[in-house]
């Protein structure tokens, strides 16, 4: 997924069919929209049918966030970067995550859209069920959690300075795998799985380059951009 260039303006064309076009494509509140009352009904209807107590529902809903995190550093380190010489499987590639590799700033497939999304969200799902059963009910709200979590994240990376201090190395190892190695800097929204597995850059010898920073963000002034670039 090496691009001879990559472009901050503008947009892919994945699909000659403006309908499906179209379906590549959302808006962040819409993905909120969709899963954010299982998210809150799950771990509810595990307590009241299940009679899960109220310390296992959140123990279950802590557990889930905390494999999403496994299941993110793998998803993007083994699927979204897969590397093939098959042309059909580059091509699912570069739908999956090859284009947000090119057009790194286009908003509209920061987050995957409704379709796919619904799809995969319901065989995973349907997996946990059936490893397992009912505790799933209460795992799997947490695991969508930690995708809003993420996702929202990699929007907010791509978009804006970070917010607080403390998660610029967050900011800086995503601008890091888009602008200077692919293959480091897996995790977005932890980069614990890069740590136990040695792919995180080390950020004490990579430079910063304010205006260069300032070219990722949406926001139009350098002043307010404290990401990272090696310069």
């Amino acid at each position: 997924m090496k691009f001879e260039k990559i472009h901050n303006k503008g947009q892919a064309q994945i699909f000659d069919n403006k309908y499906l076009e179209f379906l590549t494509k959302t808006h962040p509140l819409v993905i909120w929209g969709i899963y954010l009352p299982f998210i809150v009904y799950l771990p509810y209807y595990s307590n009241t049918n299940f009679g899960f107590p109220a310390w296992k529902v959140f123990g279950l809903l802590a557990g889930g966030i905390f494999f999403w995190t496994l299941f993110e550093y793998i998803a993007h380190r083994y699927v979204f970067h897969w590397v093939s010489s098959n042309p059909y499987a580059q091509r699912i590639t570069y739908i999956m995550h090859g284009n947000h590799h090119e057009y790194p700033r286009d908003r509209q497939r920061l987050f995957m859209p409704p379709v796919p999304s619904i799809i995969l969200a319901s065989l995973i799902f349907a997996i946990m069920w059936l490893i397992l059963g009912r505790t799933a009910f209460a795992f799997f709200p947490g695991f969508m959690f930690g995708y809003l979590c993420y996702a929202s994240m990699h929007y907010a990376i791509h978009a804006w300075a970070p917010p607080f201090k403390w998660l610029k190395p967050l900011w800086r190892q995503h601008h890091l795998h888009h602008y200077k190695n692919e293959e480091r800097g897996f995790g977005v929204s932890s980069s614990l799985w890069d740590n136990v597995f040695g792919t995180a850059f080390d950020l004490k010898k990579e430079k910063e380059n304010q205006e260069e920073v300032a070219k990722l963000m949406f926001a139009k002034s350098v002043k307010k951009s404290s990401g990272a670039l090696k310069s």
